[in-house]
């Protein structure tokens, strides 16, 4: 079955099925969206007029059975940033589309009427069909109508009522194996969904496969790369404790930020750190291992039940945890855990949900620590769309302007996630330059900053951070292409035999014969091919840097801040 682009057009309602230009074959998932993206988007178009596109791409390895290669590509023009935009989640929905033979998925115009639709894929076939039942019903509610009326045989990429509000912090949602949410968080691609009217698209790939190459070679390969990723001490630590095993390391560098990033440790971190989560669950009968989508071998999500054990959560991760809990001064897992329901529910980024709330509480709107507060400001204002739900919705940079709030912790308009960069300074960089907004998993710099993966930096001090942020990434842009984990990066960097069986992996898929080298290639061009839209959109050097007050204000408990010049910071794209 060769692989296919499935275009929808929403201003005519019109479908096709097309061949794979040449020019695209070699790439998959971000490599593919940005790509499409650069190539057929107006980098001067509003994000939610007719002339943007939205994109899903599986990944070069979806589809097949090569360990943790579940993740799916969603790409746009942002409305948070008014950057070019790719985000990528779990879930079923890439292996799935692979089978259907989708290298792709755009959906481009806006209807001239003002229903509501679903699409709908097989391998044969794409179908838009206007829908009424679900429309303004919050992701559960989708997801669990659907998973029953299709037998839960099909994928579900749907939105919520955020993203039907087109709220610039609006996620894409993706059912997991399970039947619970995964999301293509960042950027805002919910709103450009909305706003082609889109609620939801199902999956159906019938008995569609994915060819391989060279089987045997392929076995033998996923045999060595699984190996390399489950004999990783940070995977077991993943999968004992789930990500959110980071809150108790990074307080201990002295780099979580807290309370509208005025500090870097938090005094309550214990009771929100993932040992405790990991009790928590097991007292109240839930899963400490979880895996977000088939094949995946870490297994660093998992289920969060409430004190009389019914289902509150699941991936329950880090960075929703820190940013709701040690951002806002939130000290109780359960307050949270009620916050992060809602925000899945609603289809709302939990980062930037969350750091919105942090410089809403800074502004007085509540105050400090107030978890029930945060929760009943998710619920009444923001998820009834009333004018300061509609400023949270937004994001943090909106509550910033909206009340005259200058710590605002954003670049290009984007939360800066759960690592201060005044004191995990690789991170400062890759913030600053990376071509997506404020973006941890561009280029991780913390795994050789804090956790001594890949070899050691000093976290307080910008020597060698540059290089390190360039390599880190390039080489995650070459992994958001192949439809893998980002977690697979702590094994890439530590264990020689990972990396080559990633290669083997793709080569025995299509009969290639790609070396180390073609990959790093891969990811530098997908950054230029990034960078050059931003460009065009009217994005410069002086976009590239972090707010004042990261410069100005010294982080506790080390008392640094962030020194890097312009020009060092400019001399990131010296590749």
């Amino acid at each position: 079955m060769a692989d296919k682009i499935f275009r929808v057009n929403m201003t005519d309602l019109t479908t096709s099925i097309d061949d794979v230009p040449e020019a695209w074959a070699g790439h998959g998932g971000r490599g593919l969206t940005s790509t499409i993206v650069s190539e057929e988007v107006d980098p001067t178009c509003h994000p939610l007029g007719p002339r943007n596109k939205l994109v899903f791409a599986p990944g070069l390895l979806s589809g097949t059975v090569a360990a943790n290669s579940g993740r799916l590509s969603a790409g746009a023009k942002s409305p948070l940033t008014n950057t070019i935009k790719e985000t990528n989640a779990g879930g079923t929905a890439a292996q799935l589309m692979a089978r259907c033979g989708c290298k792709a998925l755009i959906i481009e115009g806006q209807p001239k009427d003002d229903k509501w639709y679903a699409i709908s894929m097989t391998p044969d076939s794409i179908t838009i069909a206007e829908e009424t039942d679900l429309v303004g019903k919050g992701n559960y509610t989708v997801v669990k109508e659907l998973k029953e009326k299709l037998e839960g045989k099909q994928a579900v990429i749907t939105i919520g009522p955020a993203g039907e509000m087109k709220m610039t912090a609006a996620n894409i949602s993706v059912m997991d194996p399970d039947g619970n949410l995964r999301s293509n968080g960042r950027g805002g691609l919910g709103a450009v969904m909305g706003s082609k009217k889109i609620k939801f698209i199902t999956v159906d790939p019938k008995d569609g496969k994915v060819e391989i190459a060279k089987p045997d070679e392929f076995k033998a390969a996923n045999r060595a790369f699984g190996k390399a990723l489950v004999d990783n001490q940070i995977s077991q630590a993943l999968a004992t404790y789930g990500t959110n095993v980071l809150v108790n390391v990074i307080n201990e560098a002295g780099a979580l930020p807290t309370k509208n990033f005025t500090l870097g440790q938090f005094e309550a971190h214990d009771k929100i750190s993932g040992e405790t989560m990991h009790d928590l669950i097991n007292e109240r009968g839930g899963k400490p291992k979880h895996n977000c989508h088939a094949g995946c071998v870490i297994q660093c999500s998992q289920i969060f039940n409430d004190k009389d054990k019914n289902y509150k959560t699941a991936g329950f991760e880090y960075e929703s945890i820190w940013a709701m809990g040690a951002d806002c001064c939130v000290e109780s897992l359960d307050d949270i855990a009620e916050a992060d329901q809602i925000m899945d529910d609603l289809g709302l980024d939990t980062i930037e949900t969350s750091v919105a709330i942090g410089v809403a509480m800074e502004a007085g709107v509540l105050e400090f620590g107030d978890g029930p507060g945060a929760c009943k400001l998710l619920r009444d204002e923001v998820g009834k769309g009333t004018p300061l739900g509609r400023i949270i919705g937004n994001g943090a940079g909106s509550v910033g302007l909206a009340f005259g709030v200058t710590r605002v912790p954003v670049v290009k308009n984007q939360a800066i996630p759960a690592y201060d960069p005044r004191a995990v300074k690789g991170m400062a960089i890759t913030y600053a330059t990376t071509t997506m907004g404020a973006d941890h998993t561009s280029g991780y710099a913390v795994a050789t900053n804090i956790l001594g993966v890949g070899g050691t930096v000093d976290p307080l001090s910008k020597e060698g951070q540059i290089e390190l942020s360039r390599n880190l990434q390039i080489a995650t842009a070459a992994i958001d292409s192949t439809g893998m984990c980002l977690f697979i990066a702590f094994a890439a960097l530590d264990d020689p035999d990972c990396l080559p069986a990633l290669i083997d992996l793709i080569n025995a898929r299509y009969g290639l014969s790609l070396t180390g080298d073609d990959v790093t290639n891969l990811g530098k061009s997908i950054l230029k091919t990034e960078r050059a839209f931003n460009q065009a959109a009217g994005f410069g050097p002086a976009d590239d840097r972090l707010p004042e007050f990261f410069y100005d204000e010294p982080l506790p408990p080390h008392n640094t801040v962030v020194d890097f010049t312009p020009e060092e910071i400019d001399s990131f794209w010296n590749f």
